[in-house]
């Protein structure tokens, strides 16, 4: 019997997880839905955005001495590996720290690499293997746009001062609620965007200039595209958040369908025993 109970123990417990995982994959997909929304929001305007600056920079006077186009000479490099603060999202958080290992022991094993962490999970592992030039843990829990500016400035700001020769987004670009596509994202210097060739070929007339409407636009391209960045590593973590749930969810239900099973095998069992025990001591007292 006391492996009866410890079998029906052993049920009470994956049934008490099962209801974790399925409450926590439900409330995972109502984030993820809100989560889509606002990425939707923000495309048409960061899309149009890079249009402009495609037709902008067609040309090359209007980059030659913008800051943000020009390459500096330091050997250092800033990686901003995108995170979240929370676990139970599957391999969400450890593709992203791997990929910036992979980038500092493999492709820019030459150059000094520091590390501005947004996320409380990439932070606190990578602080033990590489330099933090800072971290962020407070982003998501109030992501929005005037959040996202202060760090976006900062990172700006140390490219401007020439301390970075190359600042790289690490993160996780939202495809489906099952999928995520870990993306290696050249943020600065900004690359040359190809775009806006149609309207190049007719008269166009530019007030004021391009390279004062570019001064203008490439710190507010920037910006959008790092809140983008943070808005698809905040949708692919409730994703990859609820397909983790879905599955353990699932996991649970088959374990404890088969312990129900190996208990109803084990009651048959102490059952029939108790019988063939009665049986045999009625017959020994009739003898």
């Amino acid at each position: 019997m006391a492996n009866l109970k410890e079998i029906r123990n052993r049920i009470s417990s994956v049934s008490s997880t099962m209801q974790i995982t399925s409450a926590m994959k439900m409330v995972s997909a109502a984030k993820l839905k809100k989560a889509q929304d606002a990425i939707i929001a923000v495309k048409p305007y960061s899309n149009k955005l890079e249009e402009l600056i495609g037709l902008l920079s067609s040309g090359s006077a209007g980059i030659e001495n913008n800051e943000y186009f020009k390459s500096n000479k330091s050997n250092k490099i800033l990686i901003v590996p995108i995170t979240s603060n929370r676990g139970l999202c599957g391999a969400f958080n450890s593709n992203i720290i791997k990929e910036t290992l992979r980038l500092n022991k493999i492709d820019y094993k030459d150059n000094a690499i520091e590390v501005l962490s947004i996320g409380k999970k990439g932070g606190d592992i990578l602080s033990k293997s590489i330099a933090l030039k800072g971290r962020h843990d407070d982003i998501f829990d109030d992501l929005n746009f005037e959040n996202a500016d202060p760090i976006a400035d900062l990172i700006m700001q140390s490219y401007k001062e020439k301390e970075y020769s190359k600042i790289i987004l690490v993160y996780n670009r939202f495809k489906n609620a099952a999928t995520q596509v870990v993306t290696v994202d050249n943020f600065l210097p900004v690359e040359k965007i190809s775009g806006g060739t149609e309207i190049k070929n007719f008269d166009t007339f530019f007030e004021p200039s391009e390279t004062e409407i570019l001064k203008s636009l490439i710190p507010k391209f920037l910006k959008v595209k790092f809140y983008r960045s943070l808005r698809d590593s905040f949708a692919s973590e409730h994703g990859a958040r609820m397909t983790a749930m879905h599955k353990a969810t699932d996991n649970a239900t088959e374990l404890r369908d088969e312990l129900k099973l190996t208990y109803n095998k084990a009651r048959q069992a102490s059952i029939t025993n108790e019988i063939l025990e009665i049986v045999g001591g009625a017959e020994a007292l009739s003898n």
